[in-house]
């Protein structure tokens, strides 16, 4: 071969620099100890290789590092961050929290951006997810089937994947990301095999997401649905919501998956004031706290990790000591709850007003970027509708669970990567012209991607 292909031969699928962050997804895949706890995991040190090799790319290179609008945008949360690690209870604590924000919101979003060079880059991670989900999916229905999965109503039927009922959101959160992933795809204009494959996907992901029996990622992930077929269009829509209508009677209604638990557990949605389970209780125990923490502390609230110090002093009678996690291949465990499960409040009653504004500006920014170019990529000359859609549908599951969930536990640096991937395709990918030049190889000529 001759030297002059060595360029683009780089580009080639096996040398792409996103490699790298599909190692984190796949330790993802790989189980916890049992007795581990909720922290980081291996993941997590992975992903701070991620941001060290993005470094290192750029100072080998000689690139610049983010665009003005990038670094703006991404790097709206640190002051904020800055003011709220100043005022923890703890020195420590303030430091590991900041560290914990930078990771998950700026430093490895950044690295994905950077490292991302093309539509070919940003399908590859997408179905990277896919992959994750049907993996951690398949485990899943098979801990229901054989009753080896997390406790649940004293049964060991909730599925949990390979996280284990120390984080028990986790398998929930992949398989609900992944099926964004594969509707996002599915409605696309790529290949009808692509697209064929990416539909049975999403429908197969279906019966794990309702064996996780987590009422917040079922209310994302109908929400986010919802959001992508209405930006590929009314008529596609209503299509694939058939579709989808249809999965589901198969699957609960005439195959019977569970249905007396789950119409149990998505009536609980709604039972707020008229006999609520205790986890609602103690949800909603912990948003009134956490509000009550803001308006005593309204612009830099108590601090970067002060909330689980602060709790006591502001929660009422009603909440309860921990939940009860066993199951899984853990033994029975009394895991407190540290953290009010709503991003939103615990950002407020951290950081006050000025962190919230810095972390919902950004991602707020993200989203009227990431929409508007997916506005454009509908047009017919246009191209990537299907990364649009996948990464609109990845930052709305996000800010819609955030109701319901906030950052912890081994899975929460999938979040990092899906908003690296957002902000590829808000302030960067969007743009990309999929048109083609020709590269002179002596007498013949190979075809590269435009950046």
């Amino acid at each position: 071969m001759s030297l002059a292909l060595t360029p683009l031969a780089r580009r080639g699928i096996l040398l792409t620099p996103v490699l790298p962050v599909v190692a984190v997804l796949v330790l993802l895949a790989l189980p916890l100890p049992p007795s581990g706890d909720a922290g980081p995991g291996p993941a997590d040190a992975v992903s701070g290789l991620v941001v060290l090799y993005c470094a290192i790319r750029l100072v080998r290179d000689r690139r610049r590092a983010l665009s003005r609008t990038a670094a703006v945008v991404l790097g709206l949360p640190v002051i904020g961050l800055a003011l709220a690690a100043t005022g923890a209870y703890a020195p420590g604590a303030g430091i590991a929290g900041m560290g914990r924000y930078l990771q998950i919101f700026v430093l490895v979003p950044a690295a994905v951006l950077l490292l991302i060079r093309d539509r070919a880059d940003f399908r590859l991670l997408t179905w990277a997810f896919v992959g994750l989900a049907v993996v951690q999916g398949a485990f899943g229905v098979h801990q229901y089937v054989t009753r080896t999965g997390a406790s649940y109503q004293g049964e060991p039927i909730r599925a949990v994947g390979t996280f284990g009922p120390q984080d028990v959101m986790g398998m929930a959160t992949v398989v609900a990301l992944g099926l964004v992933c594969a509707l996002g795809l599915a409605l696309g204009r790529t290949s009808v095999r692509q697209r064929g494959v990416a539909v049975l996907c999403a429908l197969a992901l279906l019966l794990p997401l309702a064996l996780s029996f987590s009422r917040g990622a079922w209310i994302a992930t109908a929400v986010t649905c919802t959001v992508q077929l209405v930006l590929a269009g009314v008529r596609r829509a209503l299509k694939a919501a058939l579709a989808v209508v249809a999965a589901g009677v198969v699957l609960v209604g005439g195959l019977g998956v569970g249905s007396a638990m789950l119409q149990e557990r998505i009536d609980s949605i709604t039972q707020v004031t008229d006999s609520p389970d205790q986890s609602v209780v103690d949800r909603y125990t912990m948003w009134a706290a956490a509000t009550d923490m803001w308006l005593e502390h309204p612009l830099t609230g108590v601090g970067l990790k002060g909330f689980p110090e602060y709790r006591d002093g502001y929660a009422s009678p009603a909440l309860s000591s921990g939940s009860d996690t066993e199951g899984a291949g853990a033994a029975y465990r009394r895991q407190p709850l540290l953290s009010p499960h709503n991003m939103y409040l615990l950002v407020l009653s951290e950081q006050g007003l000025i962190g919230l504004l810095g972390l919902a500006g950004s991602w707020l920014a993200l989203l009227v970027c990431g929409v508007r170019a997916v506005v454009r990529a509908r047009r017919p000359e246009e191209h990537g509708l299907d990364c649009g859609l996948v990464a609109c549908g990845l930052l709305v599951w996000q800010l819609t669970d955030f109701v319901y969930a906030d950052i912890g536990g081994p899975s929460t640096v999938l979040s990092a990567v899906c908003f690296g991937l957002v902000a590829w395709w808000a302030l960067a990918g969007s743009g990309e012209a999929e048109a083609v030049t020709t590269v002179p190889v002596g007498r013949s000529t190979e075809k590269a991607v435009a950046r």
